[in-house]
């Protein structure tokens, strides 16, 4: 008996989703390309230059009173935009014990924190350049970068943004990030922020190949892998944002073995994550405890870790050309390293299950040092962050990278970190590390940032930095 239904649809077409292996062929052959098609490498900073005087840009810095549209919630003191959108500064309480019941030593402190609950996008647009894969990487003003102007992604947007809740102009190309065409999707993960400023937060890590035409910006410029990794060799240039997405690119695993496999090393971090007990709730900003607010900024009683400070901003190029906003304002430059050792000829980094208040899931991988020295000065050696001492005291013949990097710059004032691989010969960093440690290869934390919350944002950082090392000793065409 004939279908009431009609004929069956038609067979959909064939369709071959690009194999992983192939991907990541060409994002090598892109990291092994120093030479673009636009732009030389060596005149980035030149263009740079050129895009920071075509437009005006100012950050001043402002009393707390002087917030436009911000103000300190009755009752709580929490510092809200009057939309209800971007972000607000809040309290956190956190307590920490270390142990599987939670009997082990306890840690307990009050911070402010900044709370953004909706996912942004970090996109960067991938095209095919005389054969070989660009990505289009824009000039974009932050106000808290020391220099203002960096390298970011094509697109570098809070849901606010892209949704026009300041009421300002469409951020450009946007589209490309928002509904990806699935089969142009390279890059597609969530991944943390900093957990000791922000709470809970997410962002969309994206790498999008396209083989439209892309209009010509002024504000964007198309490099390859290989410009881009030895632009990560200079300070303050290639930006947050970027670097995190870039720490994703899925590039061949060429190591011939690993100390530990890959289940081992999965196992030991769900250890790490199921013995550490962390739990931490938001409070209101102005019963936060240790923290005292004052005509120009909320800080610590002992003027460490950070304050919360206002800027008032001027930059043409952003969809909005003028606001005023709290920013986080870190006391001291930081320091975040890898010690680099090979094992079985196989290249190593010590990595550490490092909990931060504001992590969604207890604990993530991190470097080995990741503080702020000046924090930690006042106490005896004994109790300073593990390796710190040796990764500061390391001479230059064993520094195999090191660069200043600025932090977020859009919610952060001057955070500036200085970013190190470090060899490992000469340290107390032995094949069996202390608790809360462990050898594994960039190879494998590559393949963990295909996955959210594995590695933090100080960690993304350094491996895309050691993407840039190994593309340099590989030189290029």
């Amino acid at each position: 008996m004939p279908s009431r239904l009609g004929p069956p649809p038609p067979a959909p077409a064939a369709v071959r989703p690009r194999e992983n292996h192939e991907q990541a062929e060409r994002l090598a052959v892109s990291a092994a390309t120093v030479r673009g098609a636009h732009l030389a490498t060596a005149e980035v900073p030149g263009w740079l230059a050129e895009r920071r005087r075509a437009h005006v840009f100012r950050v001043e810095r402002i009393p707390l009173a002087e917030l436009d549209a911000w103000s300190a919630e009755p009752g709580t003191g929490n510092l809200v935009h009057r939309s209800g959108r971007f972000f607000t500064v809040e309290g956190m309480h956190v307590v920490e014990h270390d142990g599987p019941a939670g009997d082990g030593p306890r840690r307990d402190w009050q911070q402010p924190v900044i709370r953004q609950p909706e996912v942004g996008i970090l996109g960067i647009l991938a095209k095919e350049i005389g054969g070989v894969l660009h990505f289009l990487m824009q000039a974009k003003m932050e106000p808290g970068n020391p220099n203002l102007l960096q390298l970011s992604p094509t697109v570098q947007a809070t849901r606010s943004n892209y949704t026009r809740a300041h009421g300002g102009t469409d951020v450009r190309l946007v589209d490309h990030f928002v509904r990806p065409d699935p089969d142009r999707v390279i890059v597609d993960v969530l991944q943390s922020e900093q957990g000791s400023w922000f709470f809970r937060k997410s962002n969309r890590n994206m790498i999008v190949e396209t083989a439209d035409a892309v209009p010509e910006l002024p504000d964007f410029c198309w490099l390859t892998l290989g410009q881009i990794a030895e632009l990560l060799h200079r300070d303050l240039l290639v930006n947050m944002n970027a670097r995190t997405v870039l720490s994703c690119a899925p590039y061949p695993d060429t190591s011939p073995g690993a100390l530990l496999s890959d289940a081992q090393l999965l196992s030991w971090f769900t250890g790490e994550r199921s013995r550490r007990d962390v739990r931490a709730h938001r409070i209101p900003l102005a019963s936060v405890r240790g923290w005292k607010r004052g005509p120009e900024a909320i800080e610590h009683e002992d003027g460490r870790y950070f304050r919360v400070a206002a800027v008032a901003v001027r930059g043409t190029n952003r969809e909005v050309a003028g606001w005023t906003q709290p920013l986080i304002e870190p006391v001291g430059t930081g320091v975040a390293a890898f010690l680099v050792r090979e094992i079985g000829g196989v290249e190593h980094v010590l990595v550490q299950a490092r909990a931060e208040g504001g992590f969604l899931d207890t604990v993530e991988l991190a470097p080995t040092v990741q503080c702020t020295p000046g924090n930690h000065a006042h106490l005896p050696p004994a109790d300073r962050p593990p390796f710190l001492d040796a990764v500061l005291a390391a001479p230059p013949s064993r520094i195999r990278y090191q660069a200043l990097h600025s932090e977020e710059g859009g919610r952060f004032l001057g955070a500036t970190s200085r970013y190190l691989a470090v060899d490992a010969e000469g340290t107390a960093a032995a094949l069996d590390p202390p608790p809360g440690y462990m050898w594994a290869t960039p190879a494998q934390l590559r393949a963990l940032t295909r996955h959210g919350h594995y590695l933090n944002v100080e960690a993304r950082t350094l491996l895309a930095c050691l993407n840039a090392v190994a593309a340099r000793s590989r030189g290029g065409n």
